[in-house]
């Protein structure tokens, strides 16, 4: 296959994307990895200051990008982000939903046990999970569906594939967008033609903010605590940690740039014919029964 033909085959350069949860730490990897293949991002977070903080430093390494405070609950303010974002750029070729996360009090723990966990907790990881992915495809998937074609990238979890001890509000969360995923892609092929792709990533175990304090026994702050490039672990592990890397073939946490490569497979024309799949990146946690 000839050079151009291959760069044709996964280039994305010129697309319009829009990323919700962007400055977290998974999406600002990701953020900066598509704006440096020349894609125009524009970033959605509930942290104005974060989301146009994010757009600076890549609008400075040379690439297009709009910071916009959303929060994907509130359906009026992914509307405000939406008119802002086809004011600037015409057109929205993707919607990739980062945005999501647990809560600590949905978490079943010898502190909390699951018959105490309150209802609360459980409905703002309910909330920020499934309506904070519907409500996005609602609104940047009616210029989709108008267009007639496009990309919805979601992001589900390796716990959507088999439920982990203890968060069982997200794991039962992420199975939700795992279905929501596949009907997604039924209905927008069904309604608006064979243009519109709908899949998702499942992470694995990554190293986040969120579970820092689950995978290791240190109170040290992230990214101290584990090398960015390579995910070696540079701190003692807890013992979910240990736990976790006994059942990962490849002995490692995830870093936010293993995420990349098949991100950029997803939105481009080498992924045409992928639809309504739920891809694990897991360095192979999903395949390995534990004996």
């Amino acid at each position: 296959m000839a050079d151009d033909e291959l760069r044709g085959m996964f280039g994305i350069e010129g697309k319009v994307a829009v990323i919700t949860g962007a400055a977290g730490i998974l999406y600002t990897t990701i953020s900066k990895a598509l704006a440096g293949f020349g894609v125009k991002v524009a970033l959605l977070d509930i942290r104005e200051e974060a989301a146009t903080g994010l757009a600076d430093e890549i609008a400075g390494a040379g690439g297009d990008a709009v910071g916009l405070a959303c929060d994907v609950l509130q359906r009026e303010s992914i509307d405000g982000a939406a008119k802002a974002i086809l004011d600037r750029y015409g057109q929205v070729d993707v919607l990739i939903n980062g945005a999501g996360g647990n809560h600590p009090k949905a978490t079943a723990t010898a502190e909390m046990p699951f018959f105490d966990i309150p209802p609360d907790a459980l409905r703002w990881v309910f909330e920020l999970n499934c309506i904070g992915t519907l409500l996005p495809c609602q609104v940047f998937g009616r210029h989709l569906a108008e267009r007639r074609e496009g990309i919805i990238l979601n992001t589900s979890s390796m716990a959507a594939f088999s439920p982990l001890t203890r968060v069982v509000a997200y794991s039962a969360a992420k199975a939700a967008i795992s279905n929501f995923t596949e009907w997604l892609a039924v209905h927008m092929s069904q309604n608006f033609g064979p243009n519109i792709r709908v899949n998702a990533i499942a992470p694995g175990f990554f190293h986040t903010m969120q579970n820092h304090k689950l995978l290791y026994d240190t109170g040290n702050d992230y990214p101290d605590d584990i090398d960015a490039a390579t995910g070696e672990v540079k701190v003692p592990l807890s013992k979910r940690g240990e736990q976790i890397l006994a059942h990962t073939p490849m002995g490692r946490f995830g870093v936010p740039a293993d995420l990349v490569g098949t991100i950029v497979w997803l939105l481009s024309p080498a992924a045409k014919f992928v639809h309504g799949i739920v891809v694990p990146i897991d360095g192979g946690f999903n395949a390995f029964s534990g004996v």
